[in-house]
């Protein structure tokens, strides 16, 4: 009989199981045999909490989009300014946990398969939805809406587009870098479009 209370230390760990392989294994190389040997558990705990490969990648695409979430909450709390708040959401894409080269390959990985995956497909529409929303809300504070629609568009084109890039560089996403050129834009914008 499981213990009480086992069950969110499990998903977690195996979470971090399917990290760790497939980024090193990749996608198509990770296997429910592969990720239950590196949790230290038996495939059918695998097959039990997450039903196969499709719900593990799943729910392991919902633990980093709820840590992306949590880090634009946490980086912006204490402020109802509409730039800070931007600079969260900026911030928040660029963090620590979500750059690292497991989280990358991961991020790679889901998108690859949203393709083909009507699950993994919804979560990307949620997610691009969310930063896209969150965005124009807090623009349009800044600018008339039709304008904030725009900005908000192309910074999250230029979040994604600097994300993907950095994910196949060799020394991965540079933080500084990606936020430094985000900021820029968003200055200029807020510059051009300002009521």
């Amino acid at each position: 009989m499981p213990k009480l209370g086992m069950a969110p230390i499990r998903r977690a760990q195996l979470i971090q199981a399917t990290f760790e392989c497939i980024h090193e294994f990749g996608f198509q190389g990770t296997t429910i045999a592969k990720v239950s040997k590196i949790a230290g558990v038996s495939t059918g705990i695998v097959s039990h909490y997450f039903g196969g490969k499709g719900g593990l990648l799943e729910a392991t695409m919902r633990h980093l989009l709820k840590s992306l979430n949590r880090a634009a909450s946490g980086n912006s709390k204490n402020s109802d300014d509409p730039k800070d708040r931007i600079i969260a959401i900026i911030n928040a894409n660029f963090s620590s946990e979500q750059v690292t080269p497991a989280a990358a390959t991961v991020w790679l990985a889901f998108w690859g398969q949203a393709l083909h995956d009507p699950a993994l497909a919804r979560l990307q529409r949620v997610n691009l939805s969310r930063l896209q929303s969150n965005l124009r809300y807090w623009l349009c504070k800044l600018m008339v809406r039709n304008d904030a629609k725009f900005v908000a568009e192309g910074l999250a084109a230029m979040i994604d587009g600097i994300w993907l890039r950095g994910a196949f560089q060799t020394g991965g996403i540079d933080q500084k870098e990606a936020t430094r050129l985000c900021l820029d834009y968003l200055e200029r914008q807020l510059e051009k479009h300002q009521v």
